[in-house]
């Protein structure tokens, strides 16, 4: 090979390297879906740290994909960015009493950006999306199928009986926030991925669960096709997470201020507790944020046959407490749902003054 040629083959190989390079640039510098995911399960952890509702954390997570699906954002930016979207999602679902202010939600989240820098993230973001947020996620979507559902089907719910509607949605929509951090769904719409969640439950709870999916199939105008994909996807994702749940774990609702406390003859009192809760309106055996999710299966486990001093260390785990608000009740007619709520742990929540209350039927725990 004569010289000549030993340099046009240095400087092709040279080319290639460089380019590889370049390419590795290029990733670095784009937000891979392992942390896009990473900042999405981040915003699902400030949801409950600030006590918002379920709405605000689907929007937040909607302008975040739909912002680095216009832009190319380096992901020292990213925290920036989800930060900005979780704050503009909660000004534009929640309540003015309860939108964090915007330093507290600065320093308590750990988000590493100064509140100036949030702002101008915050204005970034509205250019780039039109000052459009009023886009519809797919826990708005999940609403619509499950009262269509329940609506069609009233025996939907007959398997399980201590179960109201909206506590069924809830547990759903516990799900349904779970599958969100999973950049694989992303393919699907949000209308999509709410449709193969509701089928999917359906399939568990009534025998002809098809022709009803068939029905929603086609009010919504997609593809069966592409619905069989993400329920295959859906269903592994959710067996993930089934998974990760401690064996024989039991649930216990914790009240405002105030905690149970075991003493003789098989009975609580409530006592003041440091740990903050959700709270109670005047009607104390009304409240605010019942119970959700799995503990509505745990209320009837047999009592515990004796009862231990509170500084014997217990296996128990505390239920993630998610927001109930008035217009899912009234979508079920369910305006007095929130007294039932309150014999889950089987407890009168209206005897808050050191009286005694039955003992919840819990199963026996081992003493650590």
């Amino acid at each position: 090979m004569t010289p000549r040629h030993h340099c046009e083959a240095y400087s092709s190989a040279g080319g290639e390297e460089e380019e590889e390079e370049e390419e590795e640039e290029e990733k670095e510098k784009n937000v891979s879906p392992s942390q896009r995911d990473e900042v999405i399960q981040w915003l699902a952890k400030l949801k409950y740290q600030f006590n918002l509702y379920p709405e605000t954390f689907a929007l937040a997570s909607t302008l975040v994909d739909r912002f680095l699906a216009t832009v190319k954002a380096h992901p020292k930016y990213l925290s920036c960015i989800a930060i900005s979207c979780f704050f503009l999602a909660a000004k534009t679902v929640e309540e003015d009493e309860r939108i964090p202010v915007l330093k507290v939600l600065a320093r308590d989240s750990f988000c590493g950006c100064s509140s100036s820098e949030i702002l101008r993230m915050e204005r970034i973001i509205l250019d780039k999306l039109n000052w459009d947020l009023h886009t519809a996620t797919p826990l708005d979507f999940l609403h619509i199928f499950h009262a269509i559902a329940v609506s069609a089907r009233p025996q939907l719910l007959f398997s399980l009986p201590k179960l109201s509607p909206s506590q069924h949605l809830s547990v759903l929509t516990k799900q349904l926030l779970h599958c969100m951090a999973c950049n694989q769904l992303l393919q699907f719409k949000g209308s999509m991925l709410a449709l193969a969640m509701v089928s999917l439950e359906m399939e568990k709870l009534i025998p002809d669960w098809l022709p009803l999916t068939i029905e929603l199939l086609q009010k919504a105008q997609m593809e069966s096709s592409q619905l069989i994909h993400c329920r295959e996807l859906v269903a592994h994702h959710l067996s993930t997470l089934q998974s990760s749940l401690p064996l024989n774990s039991v649930y216990v609702y914790r009240p405002l201020k105030h905690t149970l406390v075991t003493c003789d003859k098989g009975v609580f009192r409530l006592h003041p507790s440091s740990v903050p809760g959700p709270d109670f309106s005047k009607d104390n055996s009304k409240p605010e944020v019942p119970v959700r999710g799995t503990a509505a299966f745990y209320h009837h486990l047999p009592a515990a046959g004796g009862c231990k001093h509170t500084s014997a260390k217990r296996k128990v785990e505390e239920m993630e407490v998610d927001d109930f608000y008035d217009g899912i009740k009234r979508l079920y007619n369910e305006d007095n749902a929130s007294e039932n709520v309150g014999s889950v742990c089987g407890t009168d929540l209206s005897r808050q003054e050191g009286h005694p209350s039955p003992c919840p039927p819990l199963q026996p725990v081992s003493v650590m």
